[in-house]
């Protein structure tokens, strides 16, 4: 059986050559190596840890090597990352293991026979040096945010314009951060309290959510599976801003709800318990994989009011017109706002991100049609740009004179969105980011 350092290199060279992403082929992998919660979690925490710090890891591995750490086989720079993140971030794990570990990675994995002796010296080197790191570079201010959080500098300077340098660097700081497991608990087979003491039999690290109602937090890794509460439908995982998304929809038992891009079902599930499992949803995505996944989280929840449909977001249905209460546009984004839980995502090229305004807008554009006289239309984002926010809305509204935004309330910090929007920072709001834009149909 592979070890937990063994599945994060893989999973960082996968990630590297094959454009895997990090968490679903870590997933995978450690099911199929049946890896017990502890060493699962270790996987997690080595691999996310590398991909949230890899320019600073790297600056640093580069100061103590003696040859070109650019001219180094990425699989050799992976193993000097994991040894180097161990060193300098894990306080529980011994200098010793971090660095035996990985000079034994390089034995395994490396094409090189010198590469077990060369990361043996580099992660000594950086482990006598600890209290004496080389200073980051600080003439350019925004360069300098970029590499001690490891974020693409252009990023840097959208959050700077956006938030000023202080609130960029808390936003920074945030992603790099270890979030927990938010577990929405489904209330029509349970309670949040009994979940909780449940979850606590099986030496669970959990605790009530600080404001939002039936929600818990878990703070470990590991598979969910493992949990009594998950296999008998006690909750699924959603973090707060997708179920804010639901609460400022207002879906009522009866509905008929659209949710035009489900996968992984977490809006329709959160929409079918605030409509008391009455009324229908129609749940689509252009996966058949994907429904799947929808399917069998709403079977484990006994959510029976959920039907799945194969259906492009855009491509015309014309049966749909004017039929459905609510439709849900959780369209396709840039996905900046989820860093923390995505951290491969600050890797995406910028260029591939430049036709999504428009890609949304035209999907928007069709879903709308589906929305009933007096229903509601929610779009709604896991970035944090305004081109792909509020420019959207704006720009639909201007073509569409027959929707308006509507405010609404959200608990906790967000509190009132009284222009009918709102964006979620992870900062501010303990959140993703997100974007939510609730409009009515005249």
């Amino acid at each position: 059986m592979k070890t937990a350092r063994e599945l994060a290199l893989i999973t960082l060279d996968a990630c590297a050559r094959g454009g895997a992403w990090a968490g679903s082929y870590l997933s995978d992998a450690v099911l199929s190596e049946e890896m017990d919660a502890r060493e699962s979690a270790l996987a997690l925490r080595l691999c996310y840890g590398v991909l949230q710090n890899r320019a600073l890891l790297d600056f640093y591995l580069s100061h103590f090597c003696t040859s070109p750490y650019r001219r180094l086989e990425e699989q050799v720079r992976n193993c000097l990352r994991i040894g180097a993140y161990q060193l300098l971030f894990l306080d529980k794990i011994p200098s010793s293991a971090a660095v035996n570990e990985s000079v034994n990675l390089a034995k395994k994995y490396g094409r090189n026979p010198r590469a077990p002796g060369l990361v043996n010296a580099i992660l000594r080197t950086l482990d006598r040096n600890r209290d004496k790191l080389p200073e980051l570079p600080s003439e350019d201010p925004e360069a300098y945010l970029a590499l001690k959080y490891s974020h693409p500098e252009w990023f840097v300077k959208e959050l700077c314009l956006m938030l000023g340098s202080e609130g960029a660097e808390q936003f920074l700081a945030a992603d790099n951060a270890e979030t927990p497991s938010l577990l929405q608990i489904n209330t029509l087979r349970t309670t949040a309290t009994e979940t909780e003491k449940q979850m606590k039999a099986q030496k669970a690290n959990i605790r009530p959510h600080s404001w939002l109602k039936d929600c818990l937090e878990l703070r470990e890794g590991g598979r969910l599976e493992r949990y009594g509460a998950f296999s008998e439908g006690a909750f699924w995982v959603q973090d707060a801003a997708a179920r804010l998304s639901v609460l400022a929809a207002s879906p009522e038992p009866g509905w008929n709800v659209l949710d035009t891009c489900s996968a992984p079902g977490g809006k329709s599930f959160a929409a079918a318990l605030d409509m008391e499992n009455q009324g229908k949803i129609t749940a689509c995505d252009i996966h058949p994989r994907k429904l799947r996944m929808v399917e069998e989280g709403a079977a484990r929840l006994g959510l029976t009011c959920i039907e799945t449909c194969i259906q492009d977001a855009g491509a015309q249905k014309r049966d749909w017109a004017n039929v459905f209460d609510l439709v849900i546009a959780d369209l396709p984004c840039s996905g900046f706002g989820v860093i923390r839980k995505k951290p491969d995502i600050r890797y995406r090229p910028k260029e591939l991100l430049a036709g999504l305004p428009g890609l949304q807008c035209a999907l928007l554009d069709n879903v709308s049609g589906y929305v009933r006289p007096g229903g509601v239309l929610l779009y709604s984002t896991c970035t944090v740009f305004s081109r792909e926010n509020e420019d959207v809305v704006h720009n639909f509204l201007k073509m569409h004179t027959d929707f308006s935004l509507e405010a609404f309330h959200l608990p906790g910090p967000a509190g009132m969105a009284e222009k009918g929007y709102i964006t979620l920072w992870p900062h501010l709001h303990e959140t993703d980011g997100f974007f939510i834009a609730k409009m009515r149909k005249k």
